[in-house]
């Protein structure tokens, strides 16, 4: 099949290039100029384990290209894979995609299906849908338009493992000629035993919010657990363990943390917030959830006060920046939060991350911020030594190294990877998140 995707993001570049890698002709197009160009030299604009030599592979056979303005000759899919950013009240700021249904529809030459891989509101797919037959119109042409929502289910630092090898494909179609289009798109997927599943284009449109929210509150819901351990004594891996075993509750997303970030939680549930107040009805428990995202934050700056008191003047060693690993995305980072206050508390930040360290200098221009190249750099004379985001190469460090270097004796594990019995063995002083 012939394909666009327009939207030369994470979502887009994981779905085109897994799309070529399916033997599909796909042509990626961004307006980005700096972007495409970036591309087209063999560069990459985002850090994501698998993605370049994929992307390398299927430029060289031809399968994949990267421009800057549509083509449409002759093609068969065209993908809208676009930001959807928060806007004013949460709600989702949907400027980017009508932009590109108004080009869709000013560029088509024939038929067309027109797939929604963006996050939207529910609704949204069919008013691209009126937007581009509006536009077809106006040209005096008359090309029939179908319009699909297949949301996107990837998970940052597997992305290329979720477009080849997905849990399930969620498809909302509204009729049978754009369902057998999208059987053929996905057979080789559904061959290999992937669930695909058809449903309306609401229905498809509320399952990726649903989905987010609900892994977004087990979250939410093991870290309010972790919060009642820090007071009662109990330990909450323990307690995940315990609950995690019961198969209706299952043990992924019972991890206690400083909270969730990146792209799609926070924002989605934001928009999700709002969609269910234009039908007057409030969505208590997500809510709720976002609320207890909020007050995880502040976790690590409690701590940091209970145990040194006043941070004025006191060195803060920080291992991870990206708000997960395997990524560089620092959007809604809680490290972004935990720096910003820490640096207005007067406290001196030595701060390392693998991969996204230079981005994060990018926001800050403080001398009291300061990039290291490692995380015994980090715990040099630091006062404490705090653990942010879960890299590989932090799991298994030298705490007498780490103790020798410190000034300090505290060691806040904020992704509760550490055994709290080995780094107090070496005299280390361990918090972790409901694990004391």
């Amino acid at each position: 099949m012939k394909i666009i995707v327009i939207g030369c993001g994470y979502v887009g570049l994981a779905t085109g290039t897994g799309f070529a890698e399916m033997g599909n002709e796909v042509v990626c197009v961004d307006k980005n100029i700096e972007k495409i160009n970036m591309l087209n030299n063999g560069g990459m604009p985002l850090y994501e384990p698998g993605l370049q030599e994929l992307v390398d592979r299927n430029m060289s056979n031809g399968r994949l290209k990267f421009v800057d303005k549509m083509t449409v000759d002759n093609v068969d899919i065209v993908i809208c894979a676009v930001g959807t950013p928060t806007g004013k009240n949460g709600q989702t700021d949907l400027t980017d995609i009508f932009e590109v249904a108004h080009l869709v529809g000013k560029n088509i030459n024939g038929d067309v299906v027109f797939v929604m891989k963006s996050t939207v509101p529910v609704g949204t797919t069919l008013q691209c849908k009126r937007i581009i037959q509006d536009e077809v119109f106006v040209r005096g042409k008359d090309f029939n338009v179908q319009v699909v929502s297949n949301p996107e289910f990837l998970r940052q630092g597997v992305a290329v493992k979720d477009t080849l090898t997905p849990d399930r494909i969620v498809v909302g179609v509204e009729d049978d000629k754009s369902k057998k289009i999208m059987k053929t798109l996905y057979g080789s997927l559904e061959r290999i035993g992937k669930p695909l599943v058809f449903m309306s284009i609401e229905s498809a449109e509320l399952t990726k919010y649903a989905a987010n929210a609900f892994l977004s509150m087990k979250i939410s819901f093991i870290n309010e657990m972790a919060d009642l351990c820090d007071s009662n004594g109990a330990n909450i891996r323990e307690v995940a363990e315990g609950i995690g075993l019961d198969r209706r509750i299952g043990s992924r997303f019972l991890h206690a943390g400083i909270g969730y970030g990146g792209s799609c939680l926070g924002k989605d549930n934001k928009s999700l917030i709002s969609q269910a107040k234009k039908f007057n009805k409030n969505l208590d428990i997500l809510s709720a959830v976002e609320l207890r995202n909020k007050k995880q934050k502040e976790i690590i700056l409690n701590k940091l006060e209970r145990h040194l008191g006043n941070l004025n003047g006191k060195v803060i060693g920080i291992l991870g920046l990206s708000f997960k690993p395997k990524t560089d995305d620092l959007r809604n980072a809680p490290s972004r939060n935990i720096v910003e206050k820490l640096l207005n508390m007067g406290a001196t930040i030595k701060v390392y991350d693998p991969i996204s360290g230079d981005n994060f200098m990018q926001f800050y221009n403080s001398a009291d911020l300061i990039k290291v190249s490692g995380m015994y750099d980090s715990a040099k004379e630091a006062d404490a030594l705090v653990v942010l985001t879960e890299w590989d190469e932090f799991r298994n460090p030298d705490f007498d190294k780490i103790k020798s270097l410190m000034k300090g004796t505290l060691l806040i594990d904020g992704r509760n990877i550490y055994d709290p019995a080995l780094v107090k063995e070496v005299g280390l002083k361990y918090s972790g998140i409901g694990i004391n």
